[in-house]
């Protein structure tokens, strides 16, 4: 039986740490793990890696967040507006507050998150540049060695070696096994390419392919370790994945893309029939130009042939012997013209010197005076002394005189 002073007893008075902490034990523990559907808005990605948004609808929302280890693992990047499911669990952040979804698993709705994140990793890999044309490298004309990377035991390598052996036969096929779908596929695909790179002898070409399959099925093609790997692949590269409408991302990454394992064939070998048809061309054609050659050789050999220096070669050889005969009389007389003028251009020039030669003026009677003791040459009277010896050059002899007297004119 209850009493007066229990009626007005006072409830407990929490603080407010008390409150939240039970509110997160009634939360968390009510709500261990949850599955929310709603729209993204307010999507963040801090330095730190971890992803927050805001989950809506046309009634509520609720903060959400992705911690970094599993956003790192995201097949598909958040954005504003996304329609997405989320599963996680509800944490109460007691210094605000506030509660908030802890998201371990994020998908899309709509278009399908496979869709989602194969877009989102074509774009990307698209602005890296795995898919410009500049990185494509060309098929050899006449592989030796290939090599397929493919299921040994599926229709795409019986279907492809058909179409070989139809076509050309002098080359190697190298199978590199591989499962090519299904979990773990990817990394085998990815695995077996490096491989082929590094086999010895080096396979001319690469073949990535297998038989067609649903969407599913071709899915492993997609992965980025497999694109990757080809667009690291130093050989050649085809890719023949056995569909003709949906195209993945290893088509887009390989050199050259086939619809079919059997068309694969026929790009990495030549058909032997179109090339024996091709070297009956060449042998026609090599044939006639030949013949042409042959018959403009005949006609150029008659031609000198017919020449008067081929009929009668001696001609042209009495013919230089009588020119050499002519310019030998003609040098001879030139030399002997140019012998009589210069003699006449000697006897010239010896007359003018001999007209010229004090010799020649002093046997006419002049002579030439100096004197006795230094020599030198008197032509003043003034330049003597009475009694000062003097020698006189006649044209003939010489004369010793003294000075007896001197005479100046005026």
């Amino acid at each position: 039986m209850s009493t007066l002073t229990d009626q007005h007893r006072e409830p407990p008075v929490l603080s407010v740490a008390q409150l939240t902490t039970l509110i997160k034990d009634v939360l968390e523990g009510t709500f261990p793990a949850v599955w929310v559907s709603g729209e993204l808005s307010d999507v963040s990605r801090p330095r730190s890696g971890h992803v927050y948004f805001t989950l809506k609808d046309a009634e509520a929302q609720i903060r959400g967040v992705v911690w970094r280890n599993t956003a790192s693992r995201l097949p598909f990047q958040l954005e504003d507006g996304a329609q997405v499911v989320c599963a996680g669990s509800l944490d109460v952040y007691p210094p605000r507050g506030s509660y908030q979804l802890v998201v371990r698993e994020i998908e899309p709705r709509g278009i399908g998150s496979l869709l989602l994140a194969l877009r989102q990793l074509q774009q990307r890999l698209t602005n890296e540049g795995l898919f410009a044309p500049e990185h494509k490298k060309t098929l050899p004309r006449f592989p030796k060695r290939i090599a397929f990377v493919t299921s040994p035991t599926g229709a795409a390598i019986r279907d492809f070696l058909e179409v070989l052996r139809r076509r050309w036969r002098g080359v190697d096929v190298l199978v590199v096994p591989t499962r090519v779908q299904g979990e773990g596929a990817a990394g085998e695909i990815a695995r077996a390419i490096t491989a082929a790179n590094r086999v010895r002898p080096a396979p001319d070409v690469i073949v990535v392919g297998r038989g067609g399959g649903s969407v599913e099925d071709l899915w492993c093609f997609n992965d980025e370790v497999v694109v990757r790997a080809i667009f690291a692949s130093e050989i050649p590269v085809i890719s023949a994945i056995g569909h003709e409408i949906d195209v993945t991302l290893s088509d887009l990454v390989a050199d050259t893309r086939a619809l079919t394992p059997s068309e694969a064939a026929e790009l990495v070998a030549p058909s032997g029939d179109e090339l024996r048809a091709l070297l009956v061309t060449y042998q026609q054609r090599l044939a006639s130009l030949l013949r042409s050659h042959a018959e403009s050789a005949r006609v150029r050999l008659e031609a000198l042939a017919n020449r008067r220096a081929m009929r009668q070669p001696t001609d042209r050889l009495r013919e230089l012997a009588r020119r050499i005969d002519d310019l030998e009389l003609r040098a001879n007389r030139a030399i002997l013209t140019n012998q009589s003028r210069a003699r006449e251009r000697l006897t010239l020039i010896a007359e003018r010197l001999e007209s010229l030669s004090p010799l020649s003026v002093m046997g006419r009677g002049y002579s030439v005076t100096h004197a006795a003791i230094d020599g030198r040459l008197i032509t003043d009277a003034s330049a003597v002394s009475q009694g000062e010896r003097i020698v006189t050059r006649l044209a003939h002899g010489r004369l010793t005189s003294r000075v007896e007297a001197i005479e100046i004119d005026i």
